[in-house]
């Protein structure tokens, strides 16, 4: 049927018309926010190039986390800035790390608020890379994976309500899986970044969680931003192995693969709207090219759209509260 018999901009003229046959709904509960913690009390360190984002001492991270779940945001994840790195990323596993004394303090003052643990040794090795390496500098996969296992149990232990390994290690999902069955926690969800790329778009976080590389790059486990079908294979492998929620990372210029993961795989869908997407906006906001909320919304609004079910967000107590807004 074609115009005139078919008038689409007739359930457009209101904005009560379009909300009621809008395909796509954002919720504040889809919002997963990332919080940076570090040694310390009364500490606030801005991060410059992430605009409204802060390093938080553990007193100040519990103030931060009430202000977003009284927003609305149901779930956090933590990335931990130690006291002190070494070759192997011991502080990452250390049950008095600065990850597991954040947990242990915000479950125990909001309990209802999910605590999601990051699982990886880049914030915690001296030379900044997900694992540790050879004589030649080069990540020893197998190698890695019991400390990474070590890790994931310590936070379980500390009370977190999900392990998201990010690190890209072969067989790192059944690694995490097995050693916390054996310790007893066959109730804690793994959340795998299961196509994690190797993007530019991680630079300013790199700054926030002081974890660049000492030198060369991530792209020998990362993936390769030019492959569509091998994120499929890398999550139907972490499917296999026990994973329970599936990760993309980024999200906005990856957009492709959550449509692709969605159709292929009945599991719960994650996408991580990273620090560089945040940064474009706020620069771009900040000079007047646009209109930050706006753009902000339309962002998460696509990657739900896309298909995922959960947004990590960077934007999400300001997300909630516009929402609320509206």
């Amino acid at each position: 049927m074609s115009f005139p018999a078919s008038r689409p901009r007739r359930l457009r003229a209101t904005p009560a018309w379009r909300r009621m046959v809008a395909e796509t709904r954002l919720a504040a509960d889809d919002l997963v926010w990332p919080l940076f913690v570090v040694p310390g009390e009364g500490v606030r360190n801005p991060v410059a190039s992430m605009p409204g984002v802060e390093q938080l001492s553990i007193d100040q991270l519990l103030a931060e986390a009430a202000r977003g779940h009284a927003l609305g945001v149901p779930a956090v994840i933590l990335f931990g800035i130690p006291e002190g790195k070494d070759e192997t990323g011991s502080s990452g596993w250390a049950d008095d790390g600065i990850v597991p004394r954040a947990i242990r303090a915000l479950k125990g003052a909001l309990p209802d608020l999910q605590v999601w643990a990051d699982v990886c040794l880049c914030e915690y090795t001296s030379h900044g890379h997900c694992g540790v390496l050879d004589d030649h500098g080069h990540v020893l996969n197998d190698e890695t994976l019991p400390l990474l296992a070590r890790a994931a149990v310590a936070y379980a232990r500390a009370g977190a309500d999900a392990v998201a390994p990010s690190d890209m290690m072969d067989g790192r999902v059944a690694a995490l899986r097995a050693a916390l069955d054996g310790e007893g926690f066959v109730g804690t969800p793994i959340v795998a970044y299961a196509a994690k790329y190797a993007s530019g778009y991680y630079g300013p976080f790199r700054d926030a969680a002081q974890s660049a590389p000492a030198f060369g790059d991530r792209r020998a486990y990362q993936m390769d931003p030019a492959n569509s079908d091998e994120a499929l294979r890398e999550v139907a492998l972490d499917i296999e192995e026990g994973a329970d929620v599936v990760m993309v990372k980024p999200a906005g210029p990856y957009l492709d693969i959550v449509r692709r993961v969605r159709d292929t795989f009945r599991v719960p869908v994650a996408a991580y709207q990273v620090s560089g997407e945040y940064s474009l906006i706020k620069a771009a906001a900040a000079n007047g090219w646009i209109d930050e909320r706006r753009v902000a919304l339309e962002s998460l609004l696509g990657i739900k759209r896309a298909g995922a079910d959960l947004i990590l967000t960077y934007y999400a107590p300001q997300a909630a509260r516009w929402l609320a807004e509206e």
